[in-house]
């Protein structure tokens, strides 16, 4: 601002024209954080993955259980039988929590494909609830 205010007009001027510059720059710190955040992006998904393979889902826990015992059995018996102690507890400890996790995500779809290979062989499932029986 290099002229003084000496008017009213002059003055309702000037604060029309900071009240422009004030949403002009808000408009502007509204894009760099879009842009921050779509830049951190990756970031996110890295903690994301962390997260889930040092700690557990707590549903599930017949799930968890049946996760616990394959997890068991594979990695410790078959694949590392061989390796040392702290690989021995290790692996097995984030495939747990990351498989856990994952089942927690897409339990529905899980369940589906479980239902389907508990399924009858003739095409009859006997694990069907009544209404999904009424629809066929």
């Amino acid at each position: 601002m290099g002229n003084r205010i000496q008017t009213y007009e002059q003055l309702i001027e000037e604060k029309k024209r900071l009240e422009t510059l004030i949403e002009a720059q808000k408009e502007l710190i509204r894009y760099d954080f879009k842009d921050l955040k779509h830049e951190l992006r990756p970031v996110g998904v890295v903690f994301s993955f962390l997260k889930s393979i040092t700690s557990r889902s707590g549903k599930y826990g017949v799930l968890n259980y049946g996760v616990d015992m394959v997890v068991d059995l594979v990695f410790k018996k078959m694949i590392l039988a061989k390796a040392g102690w702290i690989t021995r507890l290790a692996v097995p400890f984030l495939v747990k929590n990351f498989s856990s996790n994952k089942l927690a995500e897409n339990k529905n779809t899980f369940l589906k494909k479980l239902r389907s290979w508990l399924g009858n062989k003739n095409g009859k499932d006997k694990y069907r609830t009544s209404e999904e029986s009424r629809q066929y």
